[in-house]
């Protein structure tokens, strides 16, 4: 998966998109990766966030539910 056409995607319809790699928790071993997307496709102020090992990690999480807000993503 293209992880830059994802936020891509997601940004063409509105979503605001993090992901990040923290270098602590990277030490540590413990889900060094977080993925944020909030934006105007969400209401009040809801946004889908997760953490986890791997930026696949975090996009196998987020994917499915941003597709159950009708997002478009590609594959």
């Amino acid at each position: 998966m293209d992880v830059v056409r994802v936020m891509e995607a997601l940004a063409e319809q509105g979503v605001t998109v993090l992901l990040k790699a923290d270098a602590e928790r990277m030490r540590d071993g413990v889900k060094p990766w977080t993925f944020v997307a909030s934006g105007s496709p969400f209401h009040e102020g809801l946004l889908v966030r997760t953490d986890a090992v791997s930026v696949e990690a975090c996009l196998d999480a987020c994917l499915p539910r941003l597709r159950e807000f009708g997002l478009v993503i590609p594959e």
